[in-house]
């Protein structure tokens, strides 16, 4: 069985194997990490998947009042310091933007992400900083890439950006995915909100590849339910082929199976295009 559980509302999904329990959806429940078992909200119950899925880390349980009350002192030194930091980085005129501050109770340490243009001296905010929240204190400066991820926000498709839910790891993004799926090389029209390219032109360009294997190329000649005509474009996430008709010169979508193969092994298997009229 699975479970998806997130450390904030509406953040990434981590998945866990529920083991012995049964959380429902909003419950708390703990989370094994490395600095120690960690509260977190149940956002899918556990379900069932398929017995491929292994090495899952296992729920350490349900949070009882005492890991609630760890939690939300831990969240409110959290906020703090996020206010202590930022107060300091102005008053030490460092050119940097504070992202996240992130707070391991098990060694007392604060770690805080920014981001920066360049590269920042900040040994003297560290000093202040240390001092004013009496604990040990690491910055890591990030990219853009994974500002958006630990920001979260809305990408140009209306959706919750992938890398703040789904996406483990960003892997390397060309300008030649973008071409193989016909959207304009336009870095406005193709950027997210990192801005830099939208990780989906990768995850989304084997499924192109896939489609341009095996469907017909531009301006080939192919027989479709409506007649024969030629290929003038694709549809891929509709698995379409867009054909002018020799006929009368109009377009059409027809599914990619039915311009590809035997006609009749496509009406064979879903049924002829034109349902013969109905005797009067």
């Amino acid at each position: 069985m699975m479970m998806a559980v997130s450390f904030q509302r509406n953040g990434r999904l981590y998945y866990l194997d529920p083991g012995p329990y049964q959380p429902a959806v909003g419950s708390k429940v703990l989370v094994p990490t490395d600095a120690g078992p960690e509260v977190a909200e149940c956002i899918w119950a556990p379900q069932w998947v398929d017995d491929d899925i292994t090495g899952l880390p296992v729920c350490a349980g349900l949070a009882g009042d005492e890991d609630l009350s760890r939690d939300e002192a831990n969240r409110t030194r959290r906020a703090e310091a996020r206010v202590a930091t930022r107060r300091l980085v102005r008053e030490h005129e460092l050119p940097m933007k504070i992202i996240g501050v992130d707070y391991i109770e098990k060694s007392n340490v604060f770690m805080v992400y920014f981001s920066a243009p360049h590269r920042v001296d900040f040994r003297g905010l560290v000093k202040d900083l240390a001092g004013r929240l009496r604990a040990r204190i690491e910055l890591r400066q990030i990219g853009p890439r994974d500002e958006a991820r630990l920001q979260g926000g809305i990408g140009p498709c209306g959706r919750d950006l992938c890398c703040a839910t789904f996406l483990k790891d960003f892997e390397p993004v060309s300008v030649r995915m973008a071409k193989d799926q016909d959207l304009p090389v336009n870095p406005l029209r193709i950027a997210g909100a990192c801005g830099r390219l939208m990780c989906c032109l990768k995850y989304e360009h084997p499924l192109y590849q896939d489609f341009r294997a095996s469907a017909p190329k531009h301006g080939e000649l192919v027989e479709t339910p409506d007649g024969p005509g030629t290929v003038v474009g694709h549809n891929v996430p509709a698995d379409q082929v867009i054909v002018r008709l020799a006929e009368d010169g109009r377009r059409t979508a027809c599914p990619k199976a039915s311009v590809c193969g035997s006609r009749k092994a496509y009406e064979a298997m879903h049924g002829s295009a034109r349902e013969p009229a109905a005797d009067r």
